[in-house]
């Protein structure tokens, strides 16, 4: 990966696999850890921001050497809590997920929304 990937589309349910495939197409290598990351922040745009929300997805490599995804989205409430779900809940497990495959990972604020960021080690 040599160049970064950058995706501007809108947060529709029908755009996750598309933007599962380019991350697989741009990296040219298996990566199902990116692929999982980007299904769990965009999907949480979906969720909690709303259908047909314009984001922007950035896929790039850090002098370090680590993959570094951003998604960033029009919202300015970020403060994202890893929540623990019972087990018998359908959902609230993304950040969770997110926590144990990334490296680290956190919430930008700017004037304009919020970036949510992941890095995680090789592809």
């Amino acid at each position: 990966m040599n160049e970064p990937l950058v995706l501007e589309l809108l947060a529709l349910p029908k755009a996750v696999p598309e933007v599962r495939h380019a991350v697989r197409e741009h990296l040219g290598a298996p990566c199902s850890e990116v692929q999982l990351c980007v299904t769990e922040l965009l999907t949480n745009v979906i969720k909690h921001v709303g259908e047909s929300t314009p984001v922007t997805v950035r896929l790039f490599r850090t002098p370090d050497g680590r993959t570094r995804l951003e998604v960033t989205d029009p919202d300015p409430h970020a403060w994202l809590i890893a929540r623990h779900p019972n087990p018998d809940d359908e959902t609230g497990r993304g950040l969770l997920l997110l926590d144990a495959v990334a490296r680290r990972w956190g919430v930008w604020l700017t004037p304009a929304g919020k970036t949510v960021w992941c890095e995680l080690s090789g592809p």
